[in-house]
């Protein structure tokens, strides 16, 4: 063998090695985010066994990424720092529209009939009623987070249509507690007299022995509308393959471990699609949070 021959040789059995040692590649993570729509111990510890879960039905790593606020929830996805997302009604339909062709895969078969409750310090002598009652003018009042459905926007639609004016111009003070249990927290302690939360939220806290009823009760329910959804992107095919999206939601549609469920809490998932939030963009385009 000549020595330019064996140099051939041995470099292509080097190549030959370096690639058989060389470790596997590793699949890209899929990331998904979820608003901040309670305290944040909750949420890491509740969305980190979700994301063991879709790991273990889609067969690659899975990971949960926590933001510090709806709208940070939204950029997430837009910038793709995320491609799947637990929004609310408000933050999926604004996420859609950031990010052409993304799709509302799933909901909570509670989503499909979500409430807001108006809440109120005892103090305040407001009482359960059918219909918001004229007492709640001149009050203090605080609502969820800017982007939340049930927190924010579907009550001031209903506060609007009620008050025929601005909630700025009904209450003495308005304010954004920028959550849920935040909100029936400053309720609770008086530092708003009354206020809007998720209903699931309060129902939740109730049966943790978190409501005082001695100082804070429900004065008002809403009508229902579609709230929470699992939004997906639409380019997620172009990284994971053909037919991803729907693996995805058969993944949470066929999620049924009841401790995964309670922690949202819902009794189970169910598929959904864009065109359910219609009454949410309508809404967001009569009170001015959206743009057409």
């Amino acid at each position: 063998m000549s020595h330019k021959l064996r140099h051939l040789v041995v470099l292509g059995l080097f190549f030959l090695g370096t690639l058989i040692a060389a470790p596997a590649v590793k699949a890209q993570d899929f990331t998904f985010t979820a608003i901040p729509d309670q305290n944040t111990a909750r949420l890491q510890e509740r969305f980190g066994k979700i994301a063991d879960y879709l790991s273990s039905q889609l067969g690659i790593p899975v990971k949960y990424i926590p933001v510090k606020s709806y709208s940070a929830s939204v950029a997430a996805f837009k910038n793709n720092q995320v491609q799947m997302a637990w929004f609310g009604g408000l933050s999926g339909v604004q996420a859609r529209q950031a990010v052409p062709d993304s799709v509302a895969i799933a909901q909570g078969e509670e989503d499909q009939h979500f409430r807001s409750y108006i809440i109120a310090h005892t103090s305040t002598g407001l009482s359960f009623g059918e219909s918001l009652p004229a007492a709640m003018a001149g009050k203090t009042f605080t609502f969820g987070s800017k982007g939340s459905t049930s927190g924010r926007l579907m009550p001031e639609y209903f506060l609007r249509r009620h008050f025929a004016k601005a909630p700025r111009e009904a209450f003495a003070r308005v304010g954004f507690s920028g959550d849920h249990s935040k909100t029936i927290a400053l309720v609770q302690s008086g530092s708003y007299q009354v206020g809007a939360v998720n209903f699931k939220v309060w129902e939740k806290e109730v049966q943790e022995g978190k409501i005082d009823p001695t100082k804070i009760q429900v004065i008002w329910r809403s009508p229902e509308y579609p709230d929470y959804n699992w939004t997906i992107r639409g380019d997620v095919e172009k990284t994971y393959g053909q037919g991803f999206i729907e693996k995805v939601r058969e993944a949470l549609v066929g999620m049924s471990d009841p401790a995964l469920l309670a922690s949202f809490p819902r009794s189970r998932f169910i598929p959904a699609d864009n065109s359910l939030y219609q009454p949410i963009v309508d809404t967001g385009l009569e009170v001015g949070i959206l743009r057409r």
